[in-house]
């Protein structure tokens, strides 16, 4: 590694070297520490203070998106963003603002779990030593954080409150007549008031307490329910859809992911779709951000149609009605719901041999193809590709357009997760469909006039629609167009009582239990009806027992019925508990699944506001304080959000969501959590490999004749992540011991726009260092330690350049383009560095707004120039709008093409008066000779053709 130090002998006493940056960053920072300097005020409570030099301040909140904290600790792109907010912060800070910035931990999870299954560590020891580490890490580097504020997910005082807000979600339902949530005691006395009818009709008073609680528990919005889901052996839990890859793997750990049906707890975020979609149109995110989400959730509009069977009706759900008169077959996930009831005992008369897969009967077909579907992730289900599998249920629907009868298929393509899991398959437009129907001999039907020359298969343009006639029915979509046929088709389905418009979307309700450990308990118990009942406020928060085995235990992927075991039920003194509900004590069996890693994330940010209230989750007036709306326009939230664009679904939607149940409960002023969000860029760095392909020690590297070497062995270089399996890791302990924390955080703020990539450049650090080193030796002498300010006034030039940084790094660095304002101070610096003295009023505004970048260097200096107190509440400098004009302009001039003279006239002179000095100034040139042309571009040159 390149390093900063220096021969020994060489070194004035004073120079700003390594050593030197040591000792007064961590000077400061035990000051900072010591004083709470960065300590932000709360209107009301117990972080209410009215000396503080913002209070009553206009408010900022800045955020970053808070770390999982790994063993590994911090290598040097993790602090990227960190960096950028603290510089921006600190800058807002200076504008005279009230900033509010901290740093937490998102604590629970897999991680810290699997190092407790294989080595018997509890997580809390692992994970606390984690988060004291990334504390040490972020303090060295001189992060502006109001510590007071620091909360972890795993602290029973924060997850105290992650149960009570689950209970405020499971306590509620979505009324789509008033367009949200509300107290489901509400839901409650509409049934019995008979204002909201049963499901079957009976009076609410006719129910059973059980039927009574069944009902409602429908409608929660926290709900349990046996389903299919994303089951991951390797892991030993189950997971959601967005923690899912596209190769059908666990996001964390890569294991593959299979369906199984599993009773668990769900969180039903489709009721919020429309909100979520349409409210992406007031938050200041960018654009890549916001059609991810929209992607995800994925709204479809089209209709249901029921199609009669000689059970009940399958419904389907199509963009596509206009084209029901193709279709020719329907076809049902293996884990839809209807399977098991519409199979056949034998095989109808005429059944074709390709249908039955082989078999003897329908239902030995099924179960057959069912458990082979089990083995395969969607994304394997879901390959264009691949040959359509399938059989027959030895069942037939009717085609309510038609008349005709419809086999009904099993095949895996579908996914009993999307839609209603089921379609009506139209081979003549889908060429999923036209290949399963080349398959099993199916009926092929065309209800979309290709276009001229089309010579395929399926068709699946726009055209008139042909083949779409039921005259005898009242229906003919014929000659008609999609929109049109679409239209009169959902029409006539409503009419007809054979379906009706819908609104479907890709987003699937949130599956929140986990089979595992480490994480939230839930604050349910349940009773010996078996459903489950919410534990009093009173009871928070439920906390982890002690356990002996961390390592949950895992059924047999074939086998459909077995259970997963969890780390918790095993406690069975924890698990069964005698508890009084409010009427007398009883038994009950506590829910031994834990909430996802998620759930803590999805709320941090409120939390932070109030963090040592024991009464609410938050202060309603610190809340409206820090993330009310401006105005009736505005969403409210966070004002900055940084984190990277890997978090697009799965956090960002997951926090939405959460945050609007609050506020349609009242807990909250805001509607959205984040109002502007910014994504850092990645910081990226070189590996090598050797003659095996195996990662060799990045930093052993040497670079020489064209070629890279570890010792006289070539080795291959290559670019992307760093990670430590690469063996290219670079951590800042490293950096601030050999340049000192300013440095690095003046290095990876210039290396480019904080949103791009960046490579990282060890040797290219010292560049920074050097820019250090000539802001201190213009201030300080490096021999006696003392000033080289002078009280005389700058000259008029020195003056106008300080007045143009200043103007422009103002702009800078609202517009977090902090890579230009580093350049700008560069260039500011290098004007100064002619001078026998710096004046004192281009060097204490050089200090200030050098301050974001490197703070403790900025103190040391601040201080030496006579200010005992930080310069952390010290006014950002402002230009004078006076000195922004220049005010003379040097004009080259050329002659012929060739430079000959240079010309200095007053910046606003006219083109006459430019043109006649430039003639002037190059009459020798000329020779006595008339120019034929003379060209004035204004500001830059003179040419003159001779």
């Amino acid at each position: 590694m390149t390093s900063a130090a220096e021969p020994t002998a060489d070194i004035p006493p004073f120079r700003y070297t390594a050593q030197l940056a040591g000792e007064l960053e961590l000077r400061w920072q035990d000051r900072w520490r010591r004083e709470q300097t960065f300590a932000a005020p709360n209107p009301t409570g117990p972080l209410a203070d009215p000396d503080h030099p913002r209070a009553g301040a206009e408010k900022l909140y800045v955020l970053d998106m808070f770390p999982y904290p790994s063993g590994a600790g911090l290598h040097v792109g993790h602090p990227l963003g960190y960096i950028g907010t603290d510089c921006f912060a600190r800058y807002q800070r200076m504008t005279g603002r009230n900033v509010l910035h901290t740093m937490g931990f998102d604590a629970f999870g897999l991680p810290a779990e699997q190092y407790a299954v294989q080595t018997g560590t509890h997580p809390r020891t692992t994970t606390e030593a984690n988060i004291d580490r990334y504390r040490a890490q972020l303090a060295r580097l001189g992060m502006g954080y109001d510590q007071r504020r620091s909360v972890a997910t795993i602290d029973t005082d924060f997850y105290r409150w992650t149960q009570w807000i689950f209970l405020r979600i499971f306590n509620s339902w979505y009324d789509r007549s008033a367009d949200r949530a509300r107290p489901i005691d509400e839901l409650v006395a509409e049934f019995a008031a008979g204002a909201r009818p049963t499901p079957d009709g009976r009076p609410w008073g006719e129910l059973s307490s059980a039927e009574r609680r069944r009902i409602i528990d429908d409608h929660r919005l926290a709900y349990v329910s046996q389903a299919p889901v994303n089951w991951c052996p390797g892991l030993g839990t189950v997971l959601a859809n967005e923690e899912v890859t596209a190769d059908g793997r666990s996001e964390r750990g890569n294991f593959p992911v299979f369906k199984r049906n599993l009773k668990q707890w769900m969180m039903r975020i489709t009721a919020y779709g429309d909100r979520l979609l349409a409210d992406l149109d007031k938050l200041d995110w960018p654009e890549p951000i916001k059609l991810m989400q929209r992607n995800w959730i994925g709204r479809s509009v089209g209709a249901h149609i029921d199609f009669p069977t000689e059970l009940e009706p399958v419904r389907v759900f199509t963009t596509r009605p206009d084209t029901i008169f193709g279709a020719t077959y329907l076809v049902l996930a293996p884990e839809h719901r209807l399977v098991d009831r519409l199979v056949r005992s034998a095989w109808p008369a005429g059944t074709r041999p390709a249908w039955t897969g082989g078999h003897d009967s329908p239902a030995e077909a099924v179960a057959a193809y069912r458990a082979e579907a089990a083995a395969k992730t969607d994304v394997e289900r879901q390959v264009e590709n691949r040959e359509k599998t399938g059989v027959f249920t030895g069942a037939y629907a009717t085609n309510p357009v038609t008349g005709d009868r419809m086999p009904i298929f099993v095949a895996d393509y579908v996914l009993a997760g999307y839609g209603t899991g089921a379609i009506m398959a139209v081979p003549g437009q889908d060429e999923r469909d036209w290949d399963f129907a080349e398959v099993f001999d199916l009926p092929i039907v065309r209800t979309v006039q290709p276009a001229d020359g089309f010579a395929g298969k399926a068709y699946t343009g726009e055209g008139p629609a042909i083949n779409s006639a039921a005259p005898d029915r009242g229906l003919v979509l014929d000659g008609l167009g999609v929109t049109e046929a679409k239209a009169r088709i959902i029409d006539w389905l409503e009419a007809n009582g054979h379906g009706e418009r819908a609104v479907t979307y890709r987003l699937r309700d949130w599956l929140f239990s986990r089979q595992r450990y480490w994480g939230e308990p839930f604050p349910i118990v349940y009773d010996e009806t078996g459903l489950p009942i919410a534990l009093p406020e009173s009871m928070l928060p439920v906390e982890l027992p002690e356990v002996d085995d961390f390592a949950p235990r895992t059924f047999d992927p074939a086998d459909a019925d077995s259970e997963p075991e969890t780390p918790l039920s095993r406690r069975k003194d924890w698990v069964e508990v005698e508890l009084d509900l409010g009427d007398g004590p009883r038994s009950y069996i506590r829910e031994t699944n834990v909430m996802p890693q998620w759930a803590g994330s999805c709320w941090y940010e409120l939390r932070y506001l109030d963090p040592h209230n024991a009464q609410r989750f938050v202060d309603p007036v610190n809340e409206r304080y820090w993330m009310g709306p401006r105005d009736a326009d505005d969403c409210g939230g966070t004002d900055l959000y940084v984190g990277g664009a890997e978090h697009a679904v799965l956090h960002l939607l997951y926090a939405r969501f959460w945050h609007k149940v609050l506020y349609d409960l009242g807990e909250v002023s805001s509607y959205e959590p984040f109002r502007r969000l910014f994504n850092q860029g990645m910081v990226q760095a070189y590996a090598y490999t050797d003659e095996r392909g195996s990662y060799v020690e990045a930093a052993e590297v040497a670079e020489r004749d064209g070629g890279y070497f570890l010792g006289d062995a070539p080795v291959r270089r290559e670019y992307g992540k760093m990670g430590k399996s690469l063996k290219n890791v670079v951590t800042p302990d490293e950096m601030c011991a050999a340049y000192g924390a300013d440095t690095f955080r003046v290095y990876e703020m210039s290396m480019g726009p904080l949103e791009l990539a960046r490579p990282w450049e060890t040797r290219a650090v010292v560049g920074s260092h050097r820019f250090l080193q000539r802001v201190w030796r213009a201030l300080v002498d490096e021999q006696t330690g003392a000033l080289r300010v002078t009280d005389d006034p700058a000259d008029d030039e020195t003056r106008r350049l300080l007045h143009r940084t200043i103007d422009g790094v103002r702009g800078d660095m609202a517009g977090i383009r902090f890579n230009t304002a580093i350049a700008k101070l560069i260039e500011l610096t290098n004007g100064i560095t002619r001078l026998p003295a710096t004046p004192r009023e281009v060097a204490e505004p050089l200090v200030l707004m050098l301050a974001p970048f490197a703070p403790h260097i900025a103190e040391e200096l601040w201080q030496r120039l006579g200010h005992p107190g930080s310069l952390t509440y010290a006014d950002y400098p402002v230009a004078d709008p006076a000195l922004l004009t220049v005010a003379t302009v040097t004009y080259p001039v050329q002659v012929n093409g060739k430079v000959r003279g240079r010309v200095e006239v007053p910046a606003d002179a006219p083109e006459d008066e430019v043109r006649s000095a430039a003639l002037a100034a190059v009459g020798g040139s000329l020779a006595g000779k008339e120019p034929r042309k003379v060209i004035v571009v204004p500001g830059r040159m003179v040419s003159v053709v001779a």
